[in-house]
């Protein structure tokens, strides 16, 4: 026997919750009244901030990630720092 779904937070989806919530998305919902998903400007604004990706050495990386956990941040705010300096 397979285990019922559940949603991200762990509520199991019983047959009678997905036909409620399919009425509910069927009358339709005020998008204005939505959650927010995401996270925050990193400028404390309204919006999103820029995203850049780029690509490094494998070196690089596992010591970008070794002084990460050392300062117990995360390689983002390595490479934010490390941006900022550049001032």
């Amino acid at each position: 026997m397979t285990k019922p779904p559940r949603s991200k937070t762990g509520v199991e989806i019983t047959d009678e919750l997905a036909e409620r919530l399919a009425d509910e998305a069927e009358v339709g919902y005020c998008l204005a009244d939505a959650k927010r998903v995401g996270r925050r400007s990193l400028s404390g604004e309204v919006g999103t901030s820029p995203r850049v990706n780029f690509r490094m050495t494998g070196q690089l990386q596992a010591r970008a990630q070794a002084r990460a956990d050392q300062e117990g941040k995360t390689v983002s705010e390595i490479a934010r720092e490390a941006l900022e300096s550049l001032r």
